[in-house]
């Protein structure tokens, strides 16, 4: 190969892609480290549920990138520790139950976060806080770019 082939591995994609991987090793880790009795999916699950009122089971696996079956039974999962309940109303003429998260999720969730913030802190102390910014904005928009052209059959 000469010197102008470019690989996969040279692309922005394959940068996010495992940039993604460590930061979700880290999260898992992380979670484990501190005995928190939830995993880095749960604990995601309540943010967007908390950040989005009215969310149904379908609307939810938008958002969180998985299917309706693994989202049911992360639902499940936190529906028995007690930290969301589901109830049954009417959107757009159907029968849809709508997932909210309790006090007692609201709470654990704090207290999740609480813990988390301090790790954050170190690795965003890392970087400057404008480029933070920057790469926060650019990353929106590529995602935003992304989400006009892929299909998600969820």
């Amino acid at each position: 190969m000469n010197s102008e082939t470019k690989h996969f591995t040279d692309t922005i994609f394959y940068q996010i892609e495992l940039t993604a991987r460590y930061a979700k090793m880290l999260g898992t880790q992380l979670f484990g480290k501190l005995g928190l009795g939830l995993t880095i999916e749960e604990f995601s699950t309540l943010d967007t549920i908390l950040a989005n009122k009215e969310l149904c089971q379908r609307d939810l696996a938008k958002l969180i990138l998985k299917d309706r079956a693994n989202t049911g039974k992360l639902l499940d999962t936190l529906e028995a520790k007690g930290l969301v309940k589901r109830e049954l109303t009417v959107k757009n003429n159907r029968p849809v139950k709508i997932v909210s998260i309790t006090e007692n999720g609201k709470a654990i969730y704090k207290e999740t976060y609480a813990k988390l913030e301090p790790h954050h802190r170190l690795v965003e102390n890392n970087i400057v806080n404008t480029d933070l910014a920057k790469l926060g904005k650019l990353l929106k928009d590529l995602r935003e770019v992304l989400e006009e052209t892929v299909d998600i059959d969820i």
